[in-house]
């Protein structure tokens, strides 16, 4: 399958044809299970399986999932954090799965990540300043003092001040931290940034803070991200296209407001019930998923939700449907959705 083709404006708001930043092919990837006396590979984990997206230059692609579905191992394997088992991955169009260690090197001073837990990817033994400016001194960036002012103007446009480059992680709060991680992947001035649920574990007042701060830096800096959440509504705030998947494969990809206003994948529609309404006169039907969702291990055939959908026929536990345009700009997996 090809990557996902639709033709919408990003952050950038160009009207026609906008530039595709990164492409994603066919990603796959299986982590292996070994057991036994010479621990031999007896199960692959399916984790990602054939995953075809891209993002335009300048936009937010958000991507959403109940936990367990892949969205995160999806971002790591773009950046080749962890390795690929098959698929491609073109940004700027350059392969990245091909390129060599020198150019591999390259592409990261382009392509950042946000990590989901500052706390656990920070050194507590190293101030945050020197946290912050590792990635210059790593690239050969600039004398110590030109690392130094742009590691402060960087912390700066995260709301911080100078003084907090001398101190140590332990001493910050979560939304503290969680700034220091923006401004981390911020200081090489990246064209691509992997936000990985840069909000999740914030209280809904510093996530509010947050995301403005991500926004702002995207009109400042013209920055394209891969938002990946399981907040709907958070995604709803800041994505401009939406990829909806399930147990390591997409089923919806469309432009936010089509995504909310039409959701035509059953689970989409079930993560869309489950939005809390601000208005306690309005009601809305909440949909809920029987079952648990199946192991990785051994995905069920045919369909991956049929096991939980409210709404599967008899084909959807043989019959394994394709990724496919079903309007404009929409895409569907579904054998239900004409």
């Amino acid at each position: 399958m090809n990557a996902v083709s639709t033709q919408t404006n990003g952050a950038n708001g160009s009207a026609q044809s906008p530039k595709k930043l990164l492409e994603v092919n066919n990603l796959v990837k299986h982590f292996p299970v070994r057991g036994g006396l010479l621990q031999r590979v007896v199960a692959q984990v399916r984790a990602v399986e054939d995953v075809s997206f891209h993002i335009y230059d300048g936009e937010t692609f958000g991507l959403v999932g109940e936990s367990g579905c892949g969205k995160t191992t999806v971002g790591r394997t773009i950046l080749r954090l962890v390795p690929a088992t098959g698929g491609s991955v073109t940004f700027e169009g350059q392969d990245v799965f091909a390129a060599n260690p020198r150019q591999l090197k390259q592409l990261r001073r382009n392509m950042q990540i946000i990590f989901q837990d500052p706390y656990s990817s920070l050194d507590p033994r190293m101030p945050v300043g020197e946290s912050i400016g590792e990635g210059l001194l790593v690239h050969g960036i600039g004398t110590r003092a030109e690392r130094f002012e742009r590691v402060i103007q960087t912390l700066r446009s995260v709301g911080m001040q100078e003084y907090h480059a001398r101190r140590y992680p332990h001493e910050f709060s979560g939304g503290q931290r969680q700034r220091i991680g923006i401004a981390r992947a911020l200081a090489l001035q990246p064209k691509f940034i992997v936000c990985d649920e840069p909000v999740s574990a914030l209280d809904v007042s510093i996530q509010a803070q947050v995301l403005n701060i991500l926004q702002d830096l995207q009109a400042e800096y013209k920055l394209t991200y891969l938002f990946v959440a399981h907040n709907m509504s958070v995604v709803e705030h800041i994505a401009d296209r939406v990829g909806v998947m399930y147990l390591g494969k997409l089923v919806e990809v469309a432009p936010r407001g089509e995504l909310f206003r039409n959701p035509r994948h059953p689970y989409t529609k079930a993560l869309m019930s489950a939005i809390p309404v601000p208005d306690p006169r309005l009601k809305r039907e909440r949909i809920i998923l029987k079952g648990d969702v199946p192991s990785p291990l051994k995905p069920p055939a045919g369909c991956r939700f049929h096991t939980r959908c409210p709404e599967a026929i008899e084909r959807c536990k043989t019959e394994e449907p394709l990724l496919r345009e079903t309007s404009t700009g929409h895409w569907t997996s579904c054998l239900l959705v004409n």
